[in-house]
């Protein structure tokens, strides 16, 4: 029970890893508000992972509206007294095309949801969390920063963005005792590469095993990471069994890329 008595905030759940954050947070003993941009997934989602309602809060919220955030930040410490960690799982991904079929409105989309937005949410925050004594930022970021994988080079200059602040605000949260670090994974096994791959299969009119015998041909370990390993790494940086570590990446990928 690493995350007893913590309240755990996390944005993007939706039925991939930030569902799997929110899941396993419980678990692991935390009281856990949830955040995304689609009330009827909170709502459902509240519902299946704590039908008692003690233990999840939740509020529509795009991570791009100041506003948005703060009224979050309200409801967390209205419910559950402080914020002890975040996990910033909500993204703008789709952003595809090479340097000439890509629409930079795209490119500005995934800046303003991918780096400003985590940013207007730490900004809001943050100063609850020095209030308190500290805390433990979790960003996501993506193994396309380092290694093209899809022609996605918006959403990862996005991420390479986000791994930059995330430098910055390591040092100049520190000293309030707020970590913040970045768990980086490749592809996760979950509802959206379950989609990519039917999608892949179909065009190509070959099985979908096909496609992901390709995909895991490239990790040592052998299989797509699922989105819940993704999680567990996540939430060991927000516990305080990470309490001295910041301003650091955890690679999540099978050993896909070793660094």
């Amino acid at each position: 029970m690493i995350l007893k008595d913590k309240t755990v905030l996390v944005s993007g759940v939706g039925g991939g890893l930030g569902r799997e954050v929110a899941r396993l947070a419980l678990r692991d003993g935390a009281r856990v508000v949830l955040a995304a941009r689609t009330e009827s997934v909170l709502e459902a989602t509240a519902k299946e992972l704590d039908p008692s309602g003690e233990r999840v809060a939740y509020a529509r919220t795009d991570i791009t509206q100041a506003e948005d955030c703060e009224a979050l930040t309200a409801l967390a410490l209205r419910q559950f007294g402080a914020i002890d960690a975040m996990v910033q799982v909500a993204a703008y991904e789709n952003v595809f095309g090479g340097l000439y079929e890509t629409d930079f409105e795209n490119w500005r989309r995934a800046f303003d949801t991918n780096v400003l937005g985590s940013l207007t949410l730490i900004r809001a925050l943050a100063p609850e969390m020095k209030k308190s004594g500290g805390g433990s930022l979790v960003l996501i970021g993506s193994l396309s920063m380092y290694l093209p994988q899809l022609p996605q080079a918006g959403y990862a200059a996005s991420k390479g963005a986000l791994l930059s602040a995330m430098y910055y605000l390591a040092q100049e949260l520190g000293p309030d005792r707020i970590r913040v670090n970045m768990v980086v994974p490749s592809w996760m096994w979950g509802p959206p590469v379950e989609a990519f791959v039917k999608l892949r299969a179909k065009a190509e009119g070959v099985p979908q095993e096909t496609i992901v015998d390709e995909i895991r041909s490239r990790m040592p370990l052998g299989e797509i990471v699922p989105d819940e390993d993704v999680a567990e790494a996540a939430l060991f940086l927000a516990s305080d069994r990470a309490r001295s570590i910041s301003g650091q990446t955890l690679m999540v990928n099978g050993g896909e890329l070793m660094r």
